[in-house]
């Protein structure tokens, strides 16, 4: 048998009518149709980044009032007008991310690997340029106490923001869980510039801004191990 010939053959079966039973395709429509469901929609972008904002915002302010706005109160002008610039900024911008998360092919969606990072490097140089104390007097002491008070604070601002991500539909849990981790660990930092009086350079670049990669760190570990026993979506 020739190439032509079987094409010949080919091309006829694919003319051929390919009657299909009515009956057999409307059972196919009824069980697809019982299955569907309406679905609400999200709510805006800029709805969704608000309320991540007012949810971690929150959490930072509570907890500072609640322990006490020492270094609020003994923070200058200056200081305070370029510390809390730089963290509502990148409180709107992980929250922006955030959000993202809930939107399957968002432009932002990779973004989040970076973003920690980022704001790690400019919350170090905030400090650098700020505070000039160079004393390490119970360094290690103080220190943990703030590291501590910050990833506590971490704790509810991630799990709010986690709940508000369920809502959406999340498909990386690896990068959806850094990015909610890396906000709550902005919302500690938050507190923790609000309380602390310690303006020591050291202390406040290591033990302070340490706050935020581990709560992403923690995060992204987090919502992968448990991937497959949390609802993401």
């Amino acid at each position: 048998m020739k190439d032509r010939e079987i094409d010949d053959i080919l091309a006829r079966a694919a003319k051929a009518p390919h009657d299909v039973d009515p009956a057999l395709l409307d059972r196919v429509t009824e069980s697809i149709g019982a299955s569907l469901t309406p679905v609400r929609p999200l709510p805006a972008a800029w709805l969704l980044t608000t309320a991540f904002v007012l949810m971690c915002g929150s959490v930072a302010v509570v907890t500072a009032s609640f322990l006490g706005l020492h270094g609020l109160e003994n923070l200058g002008s200056l200081e305070r007008a370029a510390i809390f610039s730089v963290l509502a900024i990148l409180m709107v911008l992980m929250a922006a991310i955030c959000a993202s998360q809930m939107i399957p092919g968002s432009r932002w969606r990779t973004f989040p690997v970076v973003l920690p990072a980022l704001g790690s490097v400019a919350l170090l140089a905030v400090f650098g340029v700020l505070f000039h104390d160079y004393g390490t007097e119970n360094f290690v002491a103080q220190g943990i106490v703030c590291l501590r008070a910050g990833l506590f604070t971490a704790i509810p601002a991630a799990v709010a923001s986690w709940l508000l991500l369920r809502r959406g539909f999340v498909t990386g849990a690896a990068s959806a869980g850094l990015i909610a981790g890396s906000l709550a660990g902005i919302a500690g930092i938050t507190m923790l510039e609000l309380h602390c009086a310690n303006f020591e350079l050291f202390h406040v670049m290591l033990w302070h801004t340490a706050v935020l990669p581990i709560s992403g760190a923690a995060g992204a570990l987090l919502a992968t191990a448990l991937r497959r026993f949390i609802r993401f979506s």
